[in-house]
């Protein structure tokens, strides 16, 4: 066979001309489909559809461990209600002014067993701490009203709760409340 039988008067595929990608073939054959794919795999993801192939466990499971290393629950305290007294505390408040403002407040912590009076008493000094760095960044108009006061009640709760751990207080009651300006 010779060349000129190859081209035999028509064209080989060589000699053809080559077509190129336009834009919107690009756009539908490669970025749309790669688009798809990781919407799909972030959906997936915030579904929580994926969270058994990553070793994740659902609300339900894996109680039944904790419960296996749980100490046994005491029976439910019924006597009268046991308070701890916290010393009473008088701190300045936060005003930006060269003139102090001045909160006294006395606080009672209310328990739910006699048994975590003793922890509650051994960790008072960093309740204390805990209570004075927060009421020092206080602001007068941080205390005013009701709502005032349920955000302070709260927030020395939480305090007392996350520096007395594992010992959990029910309740924080002010006794005294003063703030003069």
């Amino acid at each position: 066979m010779t060349s000129m039988e190859t081209d035999g008067g028509g064209s080989s595929e060589a000699d053809l001309p080559r077509k190129k990608l336009s834009g919107k073939k690009i756009v539908l054959f490669i970025v749309l489909p790669v688009v798809l794919v990781v919407a799909g795999a972030a959906a997936a993801f915030f579904t929580g559809a994926l969270d058994g192939l990553l070793g994740k466990k659902h609300e339900g499971e894996g109680e039944h461990v904790e419960e296996e290393h749980k100490e046994p629950d005491l029976p439910p305290y019924t006597g009268p209600p046991i308070f701890v007294e916290v010393p009473d505390m008088l701190v300045n408040l936060n005003t930006g002014e060269r003139r102090a403002t001045l909160l006294k407040l006395g606080i009672s912590l209310e328990v739910s067993r006699p048994e975590e009076q003793v922890p509650i008493t051994q960790a008072m000094p960093r309740i204390t701490d805990a209570f004075q760095v927060y009421l020092r960044e206080l602001k007068v108009d941080d205390l005013r009203g009701s709502a005032g006061m349920y955000r302070l009640r709260e927030e020395l709760q939480m305090r007392v709760n996350a520096t007395a751990a594992p010992v959990k207080v029910k309740d924080v009651l002010i006794k005294e409340f003063l703030v003069q300006q």
